[in-house]
C-alpha cells in the first residue's frame, strides 16, 4: 500500500495548465458583504463635549464665621418619588470667599473652580437682589406748568 496520494504522482506539467482564479490567492480582498442592518457607509464619528451640569448655583449664606470661607444653602425643586409634587430640596456647599465679604443672609452665586481644600470647590460670587423696591422720583408739581386745584388757594 503506497503512502502517497495518486495526485502526487501525476507529473507537474497537467497542474499548469490548471489555472486558479480566486482573489484570495493574489493578495486582493473581496468587499465585506452588505448587510441590511449595518448601513452602507457609516457616518463619521462626531465628538460632542461632556455635560457638565451645576456648574454654578445660586443660594444663602447660612455661616460666615471662617476665614475665607462661607457656607452657602442651595435649594432645589425636585419631584417627590411618590406623590410626583415638587419639594425643596437643601444643601449646604462650602464655598471660598477670599476678601471676607459676605455675611449671612446674602445671596451669592457659587461658581465651580479646581479643588481649594477637601470640602471647597466653589467660589462665591455676589449677585445683585433679585426683589428690590424701585426708586420713584416725586415728580414736581410744576413740571406740567399747571397749578393743581388743591395747590390754589381761593
Amino acid at each position: 500500500m503506497s503512502l502517497t496520494s495518486p495526485l502526487l504522482q501525476l507529473p507537474l506539467s497537467q497542474f499548469k495548465s490548471l489555472t486558479i482564479s480566486t482573489p484570495f490567492l493574489h493578495g486582493t480582498h473581496l468587499s465585506r458583504p452588505s448587510s441590511s442592518i449595518t448601513p452602507p457607509n457609516p457616518s463619521p464619528l462626531i465628538f460632542l463635549p461632556p455635560i457638565r451640569a451645576m456648574r454654578s448655583m445660586q443660594g444663602r449664606v447660612v455661616c460666615s464665621t471662617n476665614d475665607k470661607t462661607v457656607s452657602v444653602e442651595v435649594t432645589r425643586l425636585a419631584p417627590h418619588p411618590k406623590y410626583k409634587r415638587r419639594v425643596r430640596k437643601k444643601k449646604k456647599y462650602q464655598a471660598h470667599d477670599p476678601l471676607n465679604q459676605f455675611q449671612v443672609g446674602d445671596y451669592v452665586q457659587l461658581e465651580k473652580s479646581a479643588p481649594i481644600s477637601k470640602t471647597k470647590t466653589f467660589i462665591a460670587v455676589p449677585v445683585p437682589p433679585r426683589n428690590q423696591p424701585k426708586v420713584k422720583e416725586e415728580k414736581n408739581n410744576q413740571e406740567l406748568g399747571l397749578p393743581l386745584e388743591s395747590m390754589q388757594q381761593s
